[in-house]
C-alpha cells in the first residue's frame, strides 16, 4: 500500500518504512534525508483536516453570526423578501405647520422690518429629521390666509421665543382653538410647544395671563425629574429605551433657556390647567426651584415643553447645549414621536398645493455670527403670494 501522500520526486516502496535509495541523479544528502520526515508531518495534518470538515458542514454560519439572527433554519435558504402594503390610515407624507415669530431672530441686526418674522432653522430640521415636510404658517397673515395653510398641515409646532401679547399672542391662540376643534371633529391632528409655547398655552388654558412665575434657567442643561407612578403609554416617552429614560433622571442631558414657567403646584391650584394637563416632568433651575417641564394634554395629541428637544442636534451657539450620543438620541425620539402622530392625520390636500407652500421655497440665513444663540433662521417679510394659496 502506498503512503498516503508523497512529496513529488520521492521514490515508492512497498514497505513506508523503507529509505529511499541514492542515485546519481537524487537530491543532495540533506534533501534526501528530509523527506521521510514531511511524509509523517503530512499525516496528522490531514488527520486534523478530515475532522474539521464535518464540522464546517453542521456549521456553516461558524463564519458569520448574522445568520443566526436573521434566519431560524441556518440550513434553509434566506426567504424571498416581502414588501407589504404600507397601512392606508396612515399617512406617509406628513407636513407640520411651524408657526413664525416676530423679529428676525437676532435683535434686528439681520433684518429690522417691523413686520419681518423667523422660524429657527433648528426646528424645520428637527421636523424633517422624523420624516415630514414644513409649511411655514406667518403669524401676521390675514387668517383666511392662516386658515388654508391650516388645512394644508397635519399637525402645529409652536417655537421658543420671547412675544406674549398683541398679535402673536392672538394667532397663537386662534391656532390652538382650530387644533382643539379638529380633534373634537374626529380628526387626529397633534400640537408640539416648545418653551414659550408652553408659556402661551398655559396662559390660554388658565385664562390667567399672569400666572408665569420667573426661574433662572437661562443656558442650562439640566435633568428631567418624572412624576412618580405617572403613565407613559401614549406619551412622548413611550418609545424612550429604558436606558435612556434613567440617564435623563439623572445626566443633563436637556437643555433649557427661559426666564418664565409654571411651578407644579401653581398649575395644580389651577383647575383649567389642571383638567387639562398631565405632568410628566419637572425640573429645576439654579435657585433650585422646581418647575413643569413635560406635560401632555389629557384628552388631546398635545405635548409641551419648557426645555429645547431639537437643540441638541441643530443649535451650537449657546454653551450648555447637550450634544452627547444620549442627549442626540433624545432629540430623535422626541422628534419621531411628534411626526408619528401627524401620520395619523387624514389630511391629505393638493400636492400641487403643498409644493408651493412648503418652506423649500425659501432659504435660510446664517446668523450664528451675529444672533443671539441660533445657527440659521429662515426670515419672512413678504406676505405669501395669492397664486400660492
Amino acid at each position: 500500500m502506498s503512503p498516503p501522500f508523497l512529496l513529488p520526486g520521492t521514490p515508492q516502496s512497498s514497505d513506508p518504512m523503507a529509505r529511499p535509495e541514492s542515485s546519481s541523479s537524487s537530491s543532495p544528502s540533506s534533501s534526501s534525508s528530509s523527506s521521510p520526515v514531511w511524509n509523517y508531518l503530512w499525516i496528522p495534518l490531514l488527520i486534523s483536516l478530515s475532522k474539521e470538515l464535518p464540522l464546517a458542514k453542521a456549521h456553516p454560519h461558524h463564519f458569520s453570526s448574522i445568520d443566526s439572527i436573521l434566519f431560524s433554519s441556518p440550513s434553509l435558504p434566506p426567504p424571498f423578501p416581502s414588501c407589504p402594503a404600507p397601512d392606508p390610515k396612515l399617512n406617509f407624507r406628513p407636513v407640520i405647520g411651524i408657526l413664525t415669530h416676530p423679529g428676525d431672530g437676532a435683535s434686528g441686526r439681520l433684518d429690522d422690518s417691523p413686520d419681518a418674522s423667523y422660524i429657527a432653522a433648528s426646528y424645520v430640521k428637527f421636523v424633517e429629521s422624523a420624516g415630514a415636510r414644513v409649511i411655514p404658517l406667518i403669524y401676521s397673515e390675514p387668517g383666511r390666509v392662516l386658515e388654508k395653510k391650516l388645512d394644508m398641515v397635519n399637525g402645529v409646532l409652536f417655537t421658543g421665543g420671547w412675544a406674549k401679547e398683541g398679535a402673536y399672542f392672538e394667532t397663537v391662540e386662534k391656532i390652538f382653538k382650530y387644533v382643539l376643534a379638529k380633534n373634537d371633529a374626529g380628526e387626529h391632528f397633534p400640537l408640539y410647544a416648545i418653551c414659550l409655547g408652553f408659556e402661551l398655552l398655559t396662559m390660554i388654558i388658565s385664562k390667567d395671563n399672569n400666572i408665569l412665575e420667573e426661574f433662572d434657567a437661562t443656558d442650562q442643561a439640566s435633568t428631567l425629574d418624572f412624576i412618580r407612578n405617572t403613565n407613559i403609554e401614549g406619551t412622548v416617552f413611550q418609545r424612550f429605551p429604558p436606558d435612556l429614560l434613567r440617564k435623563l433622571s439623572t445626566d443633563c442631558l436637556v437643555m433649557q433657556n427661559h426666564h418664565y414657567g409654571i411651578s407644579p403646584e401653581r398649575l395644580q391650584k389651577n383647575s383649567n390647567l389642571r383638567s387639562f394637563f398631565k405632568i410628566l416632568t419637572t425640573s429645576t433651575d439654579r435657585d433650585k426651584k422646581a418647575y413643569v417641564s413635560t406635560v401632555q394634554a389629557n384628552d388631546y395629541p398635545i405635548s409641551a415643553f419648557q426645555w429645547h428637544p431639537e437643540k441638541n442636534a441643530f443649535e451650537w451657539g449657546l454653551s450648555m447645549i447637550p450634544h452627547s450620543d444620549e442627549a442626540i438620541q433624545v432629540t430623535q425620539h422626541v422628534a419621531n414621536f411628534f411626526v408619528s402622530e401627524a401620520r395619523k392625520s387624514p389630511s391629505r390636500p393638493s400636492a400641487r398645493k403643498v409644493l408651493d407652500n412648503l418652506i423649500y421655497n425659501f432659504s435660510p440665513t446664517y446668523c450664528g455670527k451675529s444672533g443671539r444663540g441660533y445657527d440659521e433662521v429662515y426670515i419672512f417679510t413678504k406676505p405669501t403670494p395669492k397664486s400660492s394659496i
